[in-house]
């Protein structure tokens, strides 16, 4: 901890610029970003510190605060009588946060994890409790908590394969980190099996994964994509999409059409900041494509939409016929949340694997709810097929809609374990 407190700032400073261009390139709230640095309006700090004894959720941006939203809402409907805080670390994830939250959350920067930072937030939320979701890991923001006496939780604990052997080389300096958990609730047998490889002592609970428990809103209205591609069109997402993804999908896409004309093309990066490079894209291959944050009038109906927003995904998703999932194509293999367009029975295509989200991945597999596609020259062939066959669009959906049904019971679960915890502590 010692060697973190002095290097960090140093740290901090040599990446500062890249946080700057990154903050005035990225969408999302920024108003209030001076929190990151424990900087409060008097209006934001009164309203923290009637928080006492408040659960305090951290996400670091849009994936981890979907997730954590969801087993916000569920545990308030549980238990409506407890106070809760809600930070985040990207702005795009604060935008969401404060767009969701239920009422009487209320909603913060995470300060940057230097100590005279996080003590000020400490000191001035006086939380009850710590709830972490997934691996971040910010040293002086636990142990200052466990300092505290703040119950620190691990949610929807995980350790990816590519991460595993990092951190049993460096256990020396996470094992302390882990053991400030009171307790680390595990997606599977084999992250618990990765955490005690780390520290045999770690509480470590099993609870299965979350995102299955997530539910669409019940308010949730699909975009209308009319006003862009008129009537009678079959609606293609490429969703959560990465370099150089977007200009192979727009290439398959173009290829497909020629077999089923009656498809239309929308296109949400995973980074809204890049809607500039894929308008190029779009520009040099020549289709008629709108930019949606442009603020121009569309004056005809085009053949592809790019969606270059936040907060707006699951409303393309529920919108969409075939939805194709970004980083599994062009050698990226990490995935993104293929979870959600299960739950809203999607018929879903995907490169050969999921290494981020293998559980999932492995789930839609076995219950024949995915297309996997060994290898990218086999997306026009499969997006046509799925154009042309609304039954085969159907079972697919569905079969993926049954497939992470099958899997909830994670959020129910984690709440009871953190619940307990928490009365155990004030008994």
């Amino acid at each position: 901890m010692i060697f973190y407190r002095l290097l960090f700032p140093l740290v901090f400073l040599f990446f500062l610029p890249g946080l700057i261009i990154k903050l005035i390139r990225r969408p999302g709230r920024k108003k209030n970003y001076a929190e990151r640095f424990a900087i409060f309006s008097r209006e934001r700090r009164d309203a923290l510190q009637k928080m006492e004894g408040a659960v305090w959720f951290h996400a670091v941006s849009v994936g981890e605060t979907n997730v954590a939203l969801s087993m916000l809402k569920k545990w308030i409907e549980k238990d409506p009588s407890q106070k809760f805080v809600f930070s985040t670390t990207t702005t795009t994830a604060q935008e969401i946060a404060w767009n969701k939250v239920p009422e009487n959350v209320e909603v913060f920067f995470c300060p940057i994890d230097c100590t005279p930072f996080v003590r000020k937030a400490l000191r001035m939320i006086k939380p009850s409790a710590l709830v972490i979701f997934e691996t971040e890991l910010w040293p002086n923001l636990l142990h200052e908590s466990a300092k505290a006496g703040i119950k620190l939780f691990l949610a929807n604990g995980r350790i990816l394969d590519h991460s595993a052997k990092s951190y049993q080389r460096f256990r020396c300096f996470f094992a302390p980190l882990l053991r400030q958990f009171n307790v680390i609730c595990a997606q599977t047998d084999l992250d618990k099996e990765r955490f005690l490889a780390i520290d045999p002592n770690l509480n470590v609970q099993v609870t299965g994964n979350i995102k299955f428990d997530q539910v669409p809103p019940a308010d949730l209205v699909p975009m209308d994509l009319n006003q862009y591609f008129g009537d009678n069109f079959i609606a293609v997402l490429a969703c959560s999409t990465h370099a150089p993804e977007e200009k192979m999908i727009l290439n398959a896409f173009m290829t497909a059409q020629k077999k089923a004309p009656s498809m239309k093309l929308v296109i949400v990066p995973r980074h809204a900041e890049r809607g500039s490079e894929i308008e190029n894209t779009l520009a040099d291959a020549g289709i008629s494509y709108y930019r949606k944050t442009s603020g121009k009038t569309l004056q005809n109906k085009v053949e592809c939409l790019l969606a270059d927003t936040t907060g707006e995904l699951m409303k393309f998703i529920k919108a969409a016929d075939i939805v194709l999932m970004g980083k599994t194509f062009c050698g990226n293999n990490e995935g993104q949340n293929v979870i959600e367009p299960s739950m809203l029975g999607k018929a879903i295509v995907t490169g050969p694997e999921m290494r981020n989200f293998k559980q999932a991945f492995n789930a839609l597999t076995e219950e024949n709810g995915v297309r996997s596609i060994a290898d990218d020259s086999l997306l026009p062939e499969t997006i046509a097929s799925l154009a042309l066959d609304p039954q085969l669009r159907s079972e697919l959906g569905q079969n993926a809609l049954k497939a992470v049904s099958a899997h909830a019971g994670a959020l129910n679960c984690t709440i009871q374990i953190m619940q307990e915890k928490i009365r155990t502590t004030e008994n």
